[in-house]
């Protein structure tokens, strides 16, 4: 009895790795078994022997009989589930933070599409300013008009609105060029700024040197000078630069005078080519903080030895300072959120675009199905820790299934259909609930006696099988040659297999793609989208576009393109 309960549990164990990570790993079982069976650490080797054959045997199965033999154990991983989520609920609790008197800003630079990444960072800030009793304002740190453009504006804005976001305010960095042009004249005027004509190559040889160029000797009225120059166009482009004047010899490099202000001649995508200067973020971001009423930022710890500059830069000018608490970042195992590398897979045609369902890009979530409840129960599970997390995707799949469960109609999907005939039946009615628990929806078909099944169902069958088509009827299988037939011996009770089915007369054409890992050992996964040509039942066309639905013992899926009848897995 001992070694059936520990057989059972490795099984368990064995087939929600599968689940979660596609394909079960013996030392993630092996660490759960440890836990659960203390008593094993005494014969270590047997036991790795005995996990090592299980693993084997569920790595043998169908993806279906994976999730059907999940099924038995679901609930108990829920349940599992929620008091682990229970017992890590995230505490919000920002050192020096006053309840009431709380103003938090999300200030992201428009360059790019936004990412899961991204959106932690928001959500965090708005779950922050809700539990603070503060409020959130929209920043967006658009200082960079060779990059910055309003498409990413709009894009970001809709995937916010999308994520249930309401801002307090909106404001625009380049909006405020006037005053960080004159916060620059003060620090150059009393000396805590210069203007320097180096290269890039020495200038960061010298940071890295701790060196200070000859240009730190100029006088303030030299430096006004060539500052007003710059502003007047008298300058190329990294000609000439505004510099902090820090400390080259701290150990914080970042205060090695970095760059304050610098030139960029592109046309601005809001300001056009009213401004050829343009601030960068150590001097921008501080300032616009201050002036907007900023009172708490929660930024990446990335930026945490630039707490120092901004002080150092606010203090100079004699500015409020926020305070400034940092959170680890967000990181995807498996996927990419990198700008440069997105644009080479798109450009080699790899990837559809930015809402590619095999991203994480907000656009690419939302065209999958996740709902943006699971995006921010997903996020704020993690709180404002200080340590980095990768997570698998499948912890945001999970919870993103357990909130669309309920509301999700249920369809039967065959993807490589083959065709069975059943004898003894005409006419056969049946009605079947669209959700588990409601009566007041169905879906009613006149049944012919020609069926479609899975093909990877079709290949098990044996001539004598009685199986159950889901739902409907039990029958025993005739013929499996040619067009497979079979004879229908009652629907009283359940007997062997029960198989996914559509009837010829009731049923659509449809195309399910089940998105996976976009890489594998750091390179790109040319199997990453996994696509099942197949038959739906005819319901389907009640659909509208982006519904999500669940094609039983499938899984959730979108539809994305009515048209194609094209679904997306979820």
């Amino acid at each position: 009895m001992a070694d059936k309960k520990l057989a059972d549990a490795i099984r368990k164990y064995a087939i929600k790795n599968a689940i979660d990570y596609g394909t079960a790993k013996e030392g993630s079982v092996m660490g759960r078994i440890l836990s659960e069976f203390p008593e094993t650490k005494s014969d270590m080797k047997g036991l790795a022997k005995q996990v090592a054959e299980i693993i084997k045997q569920v790595n043998s199965l169908s993806k279906d009989d994976i999730q059907k033999e999940y099924g038995k154990h679901s609930k108990e991983f829920e349940r599992e589930a929620e008091e682990k989520a229970k017992e890590s609920v995230p505490k919000f609790i920002l050192e020096g933070a006053v309840k009431g008197r709380f103003v938090t800003r999300y200030a992201p630079a428009p360059n790019g599409y936004m990412h899961i990444g991204h959106a932690k960072a928001a959500l965090v800030a708005d779950e922050a300013a809700r539990v603070y009793d503060g409020k959130i304002v929209l920043y967006f740190d658009d200082t960079n008009p060779e990059k910055d453009r309003q498409e990413y504006v709009d894009a970001m804005k809709r995937d916010l609105s999308w994520l249930e976001i309401k801002f307090a305010a909106e404001h625009y960095a380049s909006d405020n060029m006037a005053l960080i042009y004159e916060s620059a004249r003060k620090l150059i005027k009393q000396g805590s700024a210069y203007a320097c004509e180096c290269d890039a190559e020495t200038m960061s040889k010298n940071r890295y040197d701790g060196k200070a160029c000859k240009h730190r000797e100029r006088s303030a009225s030299q430096n006004e000078k060539i500052f007003e120059d710059m502003l007047k166009g008298k300058y190329d482009e990294g000609s000439e630069v505004i510099r902090f004047m820090g400390d080259m010899k701290s150990n914080n490099t970042v205060l090695r005078d970095p760059t304050l202000l610098r030139i960029k001649k592109d046309t601005h995508y809001r300001q056009g080519d009213k401004y050829i200067v343009w601030p960068t973020y150590d001097i921008n971001t501080p300032i616009n903080d201050s002036i907007n009423g900023v009172t708490d930022v929660i930024r990446s710890k990335e930026f945490e030895l630039r707490d120092e500059l901004a002080a150092g830069i606010l203090d100079a000018l004699k500015m409020r300072k926020p305070r400034i608490h940092s959170e680890a970042r967000l990181v995807i195992k498996d996927n990419i959120t990198h700008k440069r590398e997105l644009n080479k897979l798109m450009e080699e045609d790899v990837l559809e675009g930015w809402d590619d369902p095999r991203l994480t890009t907000i656009a690419a979530l939302r065209r999958r199905g996740i709902a943006p409840e699971a995006i921010r129960k997903f996020v704020l599970r993690f709180g404002l820790s200080k340590t980095d997390s990768e997570v698998d995707l499948s912890m945001l799949l999970d919870e993103n299934r357990k909130v669309i469960d309920k509301t999700s109609k249920r369809l039967f999907f065959v993807g490589d259909p083959k065709k069975i005939t059943v004898e003894g039946i005409e006419n056969h009615d049946v009605k079947m609930r669209l959700l588990p628990e409601n009566d007041k929806e169905f879906r009613r078909y006149k049944l012919g006696n020609a069926f479609y099944i899975s093909g990877r169902e079709a290949e098990n069958l044996r001539v004598g099988d009685r199986i159950r088509f889901k739902d409907l009827f039990n029958v025993e299988i005739k013929n499996l040659k040619g067009t497979m037939s079979c004879r229908f011996i009652g629907d009283d009770q359940k007997v062997g297999k029960t198989l996914q089915w559509v009837n010829e007369g009731n049923c659509i054409k449809a195309q399910l793609q089940t998105p996976g890992r976009l890489l594998i050992n750091g390179k790109f996964n040319k199997d990453s989208i996994e696509t099942a040509d197949g038959l739906l039942e005819s319901y389907a066309s009640n659909l509208k576009e982006g519904e999500v639905v669940q094609f039983e013992r499938v899984g959730f899926a979108r539809l994305d393109d009515k048209k194609r009848m094209l679904f997306i897995g979820c």
